[in-house]
Formats: structure tokens, sequence, C-alpha cells
């Protein structure tokens, strides 16, 4: 007959035991602890880049961006301080830079492969076993067990290695990304201090244009009360009055939608009154010889440096897949004290210890390889495809910002001699009206010619700061030096 029995747990001292575990359990995962006793070590495999401790240094400068970054705003904006604080506000930049660290944590997980794993396990167990036939004795078995296991990989055909080089090009990659992105958001911050100066200069412009359209008025009324012009005249510089407002007005509306637009990108709390320090910088420079900076875009531009790393890494992704369907061998080892995982404890004190190698042989998985496989070289091939795409955009952006530059420049001057030679007409054409030598219409006319003079030399410095700030960001050259620091 055989001998039915039943296995029952009892609270007492294995219960007690029980609860102190998971306490202690409990008390290590806890993540209020000043540190992870689990994980003491911030960088034991030693993947950090350097940059996440000194910053990242962009091109033409001598020290990385300071964050963070406090700022006065009843005192005058100045461009160096619109950078800093925009760099150091940019959500985008935060995201890029928390990207090198996930990109550093998968190559650590990389380096971890190549070395063994350590499991181990401690209990207390009782077991009793009661039967109903008398003939058998019953037994109550109190026994600390535990276990400790090891697994080593100690040979596959590349698959760890092509893992290690496609975490370290995708980590490189997440570098030039980040400072694709610094760049990208230094444009922007400079372009849009830039397009409230150009505003700023353009609402000033105005004013002086509003200024003189008032003398003339007064001039003209003045000569009517003299009875030496007719009130036609007078009405005539009323007109010009009154557009020379309107247009004022205008450009005062653009000065502070511009400023809007500034405060905006430095993401500054509390919508702060901006004022600007500088003016229009009107110093030309050199641009250099278009090949030159193509070269130099195809040597230092962050995105291409990006989409280079991320196509090494996706030629490495072939052969990690690859590898993954060949033998592997490995390194066990185990030890037991009373019992094994899911067998009973034993009646006496027993240790066992195994030690073994094993031979891993991928027989057959329906396929799942081969189109792993596959898939793999397809995004080799969609990564080739995006850095071909990458250096077609970017040298299009840099024959078109040099082009630009170019004409630009070539404007200034010209742009200079028509402003100078305005304004000596409208100071003849002020002669001339006070000595009743000219009319009326001689006067607005060149009035507005100083007035168009001024807004092409606006525009024309306008046109070249961003064509040269557009060339330096499209060749990769953009430094937190083109703010003049």
């Amino acid at each position: 007959m055989s001998a039915e029995y039943r296995r029952q747990s009892r609270r007492g001292p294995l219960f007690q035991t029980g609860l102190g575990m998971l306490a202690v359990a409990m008390f290590w995962a806890s993540p209020a602890l000043a540190f992870d006793p689990v994980y003491p070590f911030a960088d034991p495999l030693l993947v950090a880049p350097e940059v996440l401790e000194t910053g990242i240094t962009l091109p033409g400068d001598g020290a990385p961006v300071p964050c963070p970054v406090q700022k006065d705003f009843s005192v005058p904006l100045a461009l160096g301080e619109a950078v800093d604080l925009a760099l150091c506000n940019n959500p985008q930049i935060k995201a890029s830079w928390a990207n090198i660290k996930i990109q550093a944590g998968a190559v650590g997980e990389a380096r971890a492969a190549y070395l063994p794993t350590l499991t181990g396990s401690l209990g207390r167990t009782n077991d009793q076993i009661r039967y109903s036939d008398s003939r058998f004795t019953s037994s109550n078995i109190d026994r600390t067990t535990g276990q400790v296991s090891m697994t080593w990989r100690l040979l596959d055909f590349g698959g760890r290695a092509a893992n290690h080089e496609a975490s370290e090009n995708l980590l490189t990659a997440a570098l030039a990304s980040h400072n694709a992105t610094l760049q990208k958001s230094l444009t922007e911050v400079i372009q849009a201090y830039c397009d409230a100066l150009t505003a700023h200069a353009r609402f000033t412009a105005k004013e002086e244009g509003e200024e003189i359209a008032g003398n003339t008025l007064s001039s003209a009324k003045s000569r009517e009360t003299k009875g030496t012009i007719a009130r036609t005249d007078t009405l005539q510089a009323t007109t010009a009055l009154a557009k020379a407002s309107l247009e004022k007005n205008r450009a005062r509306g653009e000065y502070e939608k511009a400023l809007s637009l500034l405060g905006y990108i430095l993401g500054v709390p509390g919508n702060p009154s901006i004022s600007l320090q500088a003016d229009l910088d009107e110093r030309a420079g050199e641009n250099g010889a278009l090949g030159v900076w193509l070269e130099e875009a195809r040597k230092k531009h962050p995105a291409l440096l990006a989409a280079q790393s991320q196509l090494e890494a996706a030629q490495q992704r072939v052969t990690a897949t690859r590898s993954a369907g060949l033998p592997s061998l490995g390194l066990s080892a185990n030890y037991y004290k009373n019992t094994r995982p899911g067998e009973a404890v034993t009646s006496a004190d027993a240790t066992e210890t195994t030690v073994g190698l094993m031979v891993t042989l991928p027989l057959f998985d329906g396929f799942s390889s081969t189109y792993k496989v596959r898939g793999a070289q397809a995004q080799v091939e969609q990564k080739e495809a995006a850095l071909a795409d990458t250096e077609h955009q970017i040298a299009m952006e840099v024959i078109k910002a040099w082009a630009d530059a170019t004409s630009s420049l070539q404007n200034l001057d010209a742009s200079a001699s028509l402003l100078e030679a305005a304004k000596n007409s409208l100071a003849v054409s002020q002669r001339r009206y006070g000595k009743g030598a000219a009319d009326i219409v001689e006067l607005l006319n060149a009035q507005a010619a100083l007035s168009d003079a001024r807004q092409e030399r606006i525009r024309c410095l306008a046109e070249w700061r961003s064509a040269r700030l557009r060339l330096l960001a499209s060749s990769g050259q953009m430094g937190m030096s083109a703010t003049g620091r």
C-alpha cells in the first residue's frame, strides 16, 4: 500500500527568519539610502567618458559651458550671457546629455559580458513529513540551505567583441550628437539675439526718421507763418511725420516680438524684461574659399561623425547577430548545501560541488537567426544611405551659406556708401530748404532716401551676420567664441 504524506510549513523560528530576510532585502533595495549598497561602484569598468566630468568644449572654445547661470535682468543682456543661459536651459541639450550616459551604460554592459556571473541564495527550511500509515516514521527536519553558482562564457565567435565595438561606436555617436545639439542651440540663440539687435537698430532708425520729419514740419510751419511757403507744404510735412510715426510704431512692435522670442529661447522663468547691451557689429572680416569650408565640414561636422559611428555600429551588429547562431563554450561551477534547487532538504548536513564545461550548439531555431542577420544587414544599408544623405545635406548647407556670406560681404561696402551719400544729400536739402532754394518735395525725397539707405544698411549687416553664423554652423565650427569672447 502506498504511503500518503503531506508537507507543511510552520510559523515560528522559520517564519521569523523569513521576515528578517525580507526586512534586510527591503532595506538594501530602499531608494532613500544615501548610497546604493548593492551597486556601490559608480563606474567599476571605467566606461564613462571624461566629458561627463569635465563637460563638452565646443570648437574654438577653451572651456565648457558653465552651468547653472544667474542673470540680473536689470542690467542689459550681453550676447555671451544669452548663450550661457540658453545652453544651460535647453531641454534638447539635457536629453542628449542623458543619452551619453545611457550609451555609456550600454558600453559597460558589453564589457561585463567578458566577466563571470555569480549568484547565491541562503535560506532556512523546515520540512515535516507525516504518514497516514503508522508503520512509517514521521520526520521533522530544520536545515539551513544555500547555493552558489558561477557561469562564465569562455569562447564565442566574436559576438561579445562585436557588441562591445558597436556600443563604443554608439557612445561616440551620442557624443557627436550632443555636440551637434549644442551647436544647433548656439546658432538659434545667437540668431535670435542678432535678430533682436537688428530689430532694435531698425526701431532706432525709425525714431531718427520721425525726429527728422518732426523738425521738417516745424520748419515748414515757421515758414508758412512768415508767408514764404504755401499751406500745401505744411500738409505734406505733416503727412510725412504721420508716416514716420507709423513706421516707428511698427518697428517697436517687431522689436518687442524679437525680444519675446529671445526670452523664450533663453528658457528663463518669470518672463523678465530684457534689454540688450550691444549694437549691430559693423566689422566685416574674411570669408575664405568654399573648398576649405567643405573640407572642414567633412572632417569635423558632428552630425557626420555621428552618422559614421552609427554606420560602424550597425556593421558590428551584423557580426554579433551572426555569432548568436554559432556554438559557444562556457564554464559553470555550483556549490549546494543541504539541497539542490527544487529538491527536498537532506536528512543530514551535506554539501555538493559541481564544475563543468558546456558547449552550446544551436541546431535549429526555425530560421529565426537567418532573418535576424538579414535584418541587421538591411540596417547597415539604411545607415549607409543616412550617412550619404547627411553628407549631401551638409554640403548643400555649406554651399548656400558660403554664397550668401560672400554676397552679403560684398554688399556691406555698397550699403555704407549709400548711407553716407543719403546723409549728405539730406544735409544739403535741409540747407537749401532753409534758404528757400528748395521746395518741400525735394526735402521729403531726401528724407525718404535716407530712411531707405538706413534700412538697406541694417539689412546688409543682418544678412552678413546671419550668413556668417550659418556658415560656421553648417561646417561644424560653431562655438561660444562666435559671440566675440
